[in-house]
């Protein structure tokens, strides 16, 4: 079954649930027209029809090669990789100043999401390139942008992001790395870093590697690390490749998914030290890591939604295919197909609306993100930088969730066929394990959630997001349309059950933080799903009067009405959980003994 981006889906959720549409009209694009949108959108479905998607079963099953010269990549990815760039997907909202397209990041989210569905092993490339681009253009000299950033924004020179090592994973400060600075104002970096996605491949001809590392007498912990770059071959002055930089892929991971996408152990200091140079300031590398992280986190939630979507791509068709037995008062000859019965029916609307719900919400962190650096109005940029902040561990986390519940339905919808490798349902679960891990595991995201951002300005880009929400459940309530079902009652119990729960966790943090910790997870789901419901239902009201849609706006009702009789009723347990069962959590010593 081959994949087909589901443009109608991305375009409603992208103008109407995430608000790019009403982020235009507000003057906050400079002149964009949002009806651009579709027509990027529907080049890069193409393009990861014809070119992506061919290459993501023979990738899983070749893998990647170490050799004398380096990583070797699966047949026909450099060629494809080539084709990309050269198509200027890489370059879609890189700055124009140095050759990008200038287009807005939530236009290049939802090619993102493109990729990842259709191929996520090479998705993962450019995902860690883009947010190179960043920290490089929001942290580097002149001088080094002039070198590196047209390179890395056309995709010709790829980036990498290196910053764990085997006793520093999530405790960044406990990197060892460690750079010396040169008379000429270069650095020499030595150490190992692991764990590092494309740090070495045929694919391009030169690589920018992002290091984290700590100079001498520098602080400890994560007020101490610095970041730098380091070309794979150094650059003459005339822009042309010099002398091969030292350091190299010495080990690559065999793993449990992902297998097309180098995963390397990268050494530096075997030859003399790797030359680098600064980005930033000296002990300042953790403030443009961020910048990094940031933006690789909303990538891996995009990766997320990419891959649900695939899997439920992949098991709708099954489901339309597979005949067994007979479906409750259906007669005639032969089996039925398997989506007859209620049960698969169920599955498959709870991964459609899981899939939904994460693509919205990563959808409107990236307008947040667009509109904190586009607008004009300085209070316009910090609150869109207030809500994309808020957004960001909700976009990462329940996406990945998301991924991952999906990915294991789909295998069930396809029986024991889903678990035999020819069907490719089982390679989604596989790949999915890894996004709730890397760039923060989910767990972080919960904390950052909590502790960071629910306490921002005393809760106030919380409580706003929650007015925006009550407005969508008025809306919904005020439309007495019969199709919405329980839809908005669901709604108005979820929001004011997040309501409480923050309130009450405000309260503990400052009193009991242990015991507010508890549910730091518990508390994401709950608002993530009750944003996500309010999304889908914003949508379903918005399809009415879009063209698009093309007068379907009924299934988006249904998806909408399902989404919250089924998850989003969950609120009234989540939020009790949240309250009721922090002591047994924090006093569970005594049954984890031994």
């Amino acid at each position: 079954m081959t994949y087909r981006a589901p443009i109608t889906d991305m375009l409603l959720s992208l103008n109407h649930g995430a608000g790019l549409l009403a982020a235009v009209e507000a003057g906050h694009y400079n002149g964009y027209e949002a009806d651009f949108s579709a027509s990027v959108i529907e080049e890069a479905g193409k393009f990861a029809t014809d070119v992506l998607e061919p290459l993501n079963q023979p990738g899983d099953r070749a893998g990647i090669e170490l050799t004398d010269k380096g990583v070797i990549t699966a047949p026909g990815w450099p060629d494809a990789y080539k084709r990309w760039c050269d198509g200027g997907w890489n370059a879609v909202s890189g700055s124009e100043e140095f050759g990008g397209q200038g287009l807005p990041l939530a236009v290049h989210s939802a090619v993102n999401e493109i990729w990842s569905a259709s191929n996520m092993a090479f998705g993962l490339c450019p995902l860690l390139t883009l947010s190179a681009i960043d920290a490089l253009d929001a942290h580097g000299s002149d001088e080094l942008k002039k070198i590196y950033l047209e390179k890395l924004i056309s995709g010709e020179w790829p980036g990498t992001m290196q910053l764990t090592e085997p006793q520093a994973g999530t405790d960044v400060g406990a990197l060892r790395t460690r750079a010396e600075k040169q008379a000429d104002g270069t650095y020499r970096l030595f150490g190992t870093k692991i764990f590092i996605t494309y740090g070495d491949h045929d694919m391009s001809d030169n690589i920018v590697h992002f290091i984290l590392a700590r100079l001498p007498g520098a602080p400890a912990g994560t007020k101490g690390i610095s970041l730098f770059l380091a070309p794979k071959y150094l650059v003459n002055a005339d822009g042309s490749l010099g002398a091969r930089n030292d350091i190299y892929a010495s080990g690559i991971e065999h793993k449990l998914g992902i297998h097309a996408s180098p995963t390397c152990t990268m050494t530096m200091g075997d030859k003399g030290g790797t030359i680098a140079w600064l980005v930033g300031k000296e002990n300042g590398g953790m403030q443009a890591m961020f910048t990094m992280m940031n933006q690789a986190r909303l990538g891996v939630g995009l990766q997320g939604v990419g891959l649900a979507d695939r899997a439920y791509q992949r098991a709708l068709a099954y489901a339309q295919e597979r005949k067994q037995g007979k479906a409750l008062g259906h007669k005639g000859d032969g089996s039925d197909p398997i989506i007859m019965y209620p049960d698969v029916k169920r599955n498959l609307m709870l991964m459609r609306g899981l899939t939904a719900a994460a693509r919205t919400i990563c959808y409107a962190t990236a307008v947040a993100i667009d509109v904190s650096h586009r607008a004009t109005d300085p209070k316009v940029r910090e609150k869109a930088a207030a809500r994309g902040a808020l957004l960001t561990p909700m976009a990462k986390a329940f996406s990945t969730d998301v991924a991952n519940e999906v990915a294991g339905i789909g295998v069930q919808i396809h029986g024991g066929m889903g678990f035999m490798e020819e069907t490719g349902a089982a390679q989604y679960i596989r790949d999915a394990r890894i996004l709730t891990i890397y760039e923060g595991t989910n767990g972080v995201q919960a904390n950052d959630l909590l502790m960071r951002k629910l306490q921002m300005g005393g809760g106030e880009a919380v409580w706003d997001l929650l007015g925006e929400l009550k407005a969508i459940v008025a809306k919904v309530e005020a439309s007495n349309d019969p199709a919405f079902g329980t839809t908005g009652a669901r709604l108005r119990d979820a929001v004011e059950s997040v309501e409480r729960a923050s309130k009450w966790l405000l309260e503990k943090i400052a009193t009991a933080p242990a015991e507010a910790l508890a549910g730091a997870t518990t508390y994401l789901r709950l608002f993530s799903t009750t944003l996500g419901g309010c999304s889908l239902a914003k949508e379903a009201l918005a399809a009415r009067s879009d063209d698009s849609v093309q007068g379907d706006a009924g299934r988006y009702v249904t998806l909408a009405r399902f989404f919250a009789e089924n998850v989003t009723v969950q609120s009234g347990a989540f939020e009790r959980t949240i309250m009721d069962a922090a002591t047994a959590t924090t006093g569970a010593d005594a049954v984890l003994e031994g």
